[in-house]
């Protein structure tokens, strides 16, 4: 076992860092991952091991939740179009076409139709918002339609589930089934906006104030993990409970550092997941019916597109399809050769994604000639620029901010202690709570449309950190630090000679002589 693992990491580590140089996306390395450690250990027989399958669904689960954090419940309410509107009609239509394809054309039976158009009517999550979110095109506006697409998508795969349930044990009742359905995803919402209302943030002001980044980390991972879990106790996906606990964090003051803290789990788990689904690729299938794969593939992609760049970012088909296959083949539900061919047109579907959304916005130029779409931004920092990011928010940090607004300049400021971050808010000042050596939390400042950066901190080793990380995402950006002590600038100076270096007792004298000058004069 331990040697498939170290091979897994080897081979996923050098083939990414091949992909990375031709910025081709890592998502495709994984993949190819899957399929030559599946090939090499003859791994055929154990590619679907519960274990393997739940870890890597917890990628997709750390995934719903930093998208979660992006969009509030007060978000989300104002997405009620895209959501339920333009996600009921995307799966309702493309459910309907497929249904009737199978059933008529391909002359399946009625069940079997059913489970294939409710497969197909559904897109990669884990896919579209990775790549939608390391674009930065999540907020814009075919960003938003996608994600309440895909949310809606999400909330259909309980009823997906369902149904297949239902057809395995040989009772069909629809009235039943939307009852159940409806019931539970009230039990959910009741018991997250309870948490989330009442014991939430006096829950996470205690843990920021013991001042400990692994009791920090942990509290998240339990939140995440639990509303995971209350989810799927009530018949939800992982994912859907994730989704909901991230958007009743991004209510409280830890939005930004709960992103960062929690970016490597998501990422690492869902490397895990990308290589799960290249396992599952059988290339004797697509030796056998290459020909019958690629003309459903085109065919579902044509079906699938209705409004363009939307429509270019949901074309593929989506992992829980996967699952649906699997758990109607293993009911006997549908053909073992059929779900096979269908499972490895998705997977087709979800290599050729990243391509397309990488591209999305040439594509849609080019077929649409000199028409481009109006990107609109949702959210109120998108816009922010020229402004100065404050790094430190104690004494020294608050005087400057004070200065800055009496000047009229817009600034940020970031702090680790709650205390002072909650004071700040209660003032109306700019001021939010998170870790500045941390590069996620540095990139939510929008420091690359700064016009400076001023660093009032007394930690020292805490300036290093951070000035190591500006050096890396900014490096030609004005930076100003303020140190007690000649030693300290004379140190930070060597390490960082475009910097400007100010020691605040010098800083001190120089204005008193300048005051005693001026009245002098």
């Amino acid at each position: 076992m331990l040697e498939i693992i170290v091979a897994t990491i080897f081979i996923a580590t050098v083939l990414n860092i091949l992909l990375t140089k031709y910025q081709i996306p890592t998502i495709i390395g994984y993949i190819a991952t899957g399929l030559f450690i599946t090939q090499l250990f003859s791994l055929q027989t154990e590619t679907k091991s519960h274990d393997l399958e739940l870890i890597a669904e917890f990628g997709i689960v750390f995934l719903m939740f930093t998208i979660g954090l992006e969009f509030s419940i007060q978000h989300l309410s104002k997405m009620k179009k895209e959501v339920f509107l333009h996600g009921g009609l995307q799966v309702g239509i493309t459910l309907i076409i497929f249904f009737l394809s199978a059933y008529f054309i391909f002359g399946l039976d009625t069940q079997t139709s059913l489970i294939i158009g409710g497969a197909l009517a559904l897109s990669s999550t884990a896919i579209v918002l990775r790549i939608l979110s390391s674009n930065r095109e999540i907020n814009k506006e075919y960003g938003r339609r996608s994600l309440g697409i895909l949310i809606f998508q999400d909330i259909m795969v309980v009823p997906l589930l369902l149904m297949i349930g239902i057809f395995a044990s040989g009772e069909v009742n629809l009235g039943s089934l939307l009852l159940q359905t409806l019931i539970h995803a009230l039990i959910l919402f009741l018991i997250l906006w309870i948490v989330g209302k009442f014991i939430l943030e006096p829950f996470l002001n205690q843990v920021a104030k013991s001042n400990s980044d692994e009791i920090f980390i942990g509290s998240i991972l339990f939140l995440v993990m639990g509303a995971s879990l209350l989810a799927h106790a009530l018949g939800f996906s992982y994912s859907l409970g994730a989704l909901m606990a991230g958007m009743i964090i991004a209510e409280t003051h830890y939005k930004h550092q709960v992103e960062a803290d929690l970016i490597p789990f998501r990422d690492l788990l869902l490397g895990i997941f990308f290589i799960s689904v290249g396992m599952q690729i059988d290339l004797q299938i697509i030796s056998s019916y290459l020909f019958i794969i690629l003309g459903l593939f085109l065919a579902i992609s044509l079906i699938k597109m209705v409004a363009l760049k939307t429509s270019l970012a949901l074309f593929e088909l989506g992992e829980f399809g996967l699952v649906l296959f699997e758990l109607a083949s293993a009911n006997k539900l549908i053909d073992t050769t059929l779900s096979q061919i269908l499972i490895v047109t998705i997977i087709l579907s979800m290599i050729i994604t990243p391509f397309i959304l990488k591209n999305i916005s040439a594509i849609t130029d080019f077929l649409l000639g000199s028409f481009k779409e109006i990107q609109k931004e949702d959210t109120s920092k998108q816009n922010i620029k020229e402004h100065i990011v404050v790094i430190g928010y104690g004494k020294l940090g608050r005087v400057i901010c004070h200065k800055l607004e009496k000047k009229g300049i817009a600034y940020l400021a970031i702090e680790q202690n709650i205390t002072s971050v909650k004071e700040g808010k209660a003032e109306g000042k700019s001021v939010s709570f998170g870790n500045a050596s941390q590069s996620m939390i540095l990139q939510s400042l929008h420091i690359e449309n700064a016009s400076s950066i001023i660093i009032a901190i007394d930690n020292t080793e805490k300036i290093y950190q951070v000035c190591h990380v500006l050096n890396l995402l900014v490096p030609h950006k004005r930076v100003i630090i303020s140190v007690h002590q000649f030693d300290e600038k004379v140190l930070l100076q060597e390490a960082y000679p475009h910097y400007e270096i100010v020691v605040a007792r010098e800083a001190v004298a120089r204005g008193l002589v300048e005051s005693v000058l001026k009245c002098e004069i």
